[in-house]
């Protein structure tokens, strides 16, 4: 899952009005944005092999520190005693943790049985949506627009800034969604990783449009 988990940073605005999309964005996406680090230090593996699943032509077969669950709960945890350390709200912390957590629980709905338990224990799990390419669009879809929805309903533009920034984070994110599914297969394991670090730009856009949104009264 990709789009859908930008889905839920934008719905979590809804329960936790004060974090910036970007911390969001940061949370929901955190174990994503870690694992590129891990392929590129070669901690964590990946193979591309075209046909393993109908949305996608990667094998996610070693990710134990990122994607296992126990791992996910460790990070969901750590993020949340950072941020309350800074900003001390016991309610934002928890939503953050949660949205660490909600990043595999809607991997777990859309891989093939490939995440791990516990590091080091041969148990993986995986409902493996992605074998359906009409239903992987669906879901995704339907969380990623609700998300967008809650958000918008949410905040409003202090100015052209916070409206275009915005949509365009919208659009752009629907045009990599595009590219994603309908893209041929990347050309390497590095060039994945390298991408997949750009997505602390899109942390940073977060921030940026937070900066010129406020939340309604």
């Amino acid at each position: 899952m990709f789009i859908g988990h930008f889905g839920t940073a934008f719905a979590a605005k809804k329960i936790a009005p004060q974090p910036s999309l970007g911390t969001l964005i940061l949370a929901a996406q955190f174990i994503d944005l870690l694992w590129p680090v891990l392929l590129l230090l070669g901690i964590e593996k990946v193979a591309i092999d075209p046909g393993n699943t109908a949305v996608t032509p990667l094998d996610f077969y070693h990710y134990p520190i990122s994607h296992s669950l126990l791992g996910v709960l460790g990070w969901g945890v750590l993020l949340g005693l950072v941020y309350y350390l800074i900003k001390k709200n016991w309610k934002n912390s928890l939503v953050l943790g949660a949205l660490v957590l909600s990043h595999w629980l809607l991997d777990l709905l859309t891989h093939r049985p490939d995440l791990p338990l516990i590091p080091g224990l041969d148990v993986k799990v995986g409902l493996g949506l992605w074998n359906s390419l009409l239903g992987t669009l669906l879901v995704e879809l339907a969380i990623f627009v609700g998300g967008v929805y809650l958000y918008l309903k949410m905040t409003r533009a202090r100015n052209n800034k916070g409206k275009y920034a915005a949509w365009g984070l919208i659009f752009f994110l629907v045009l990599v969604y595009s590219s994603n599914i309908f893209g041929a297969a990347p050309p390497g394991v590095e060039p994945i990783a390298y991408v997949g670090l750009l997505q602390w730009l899109l942390v940073l856009w977060g921030y940026w449009i937070d900066r010129n949104r406020e939340v309604k009264t």
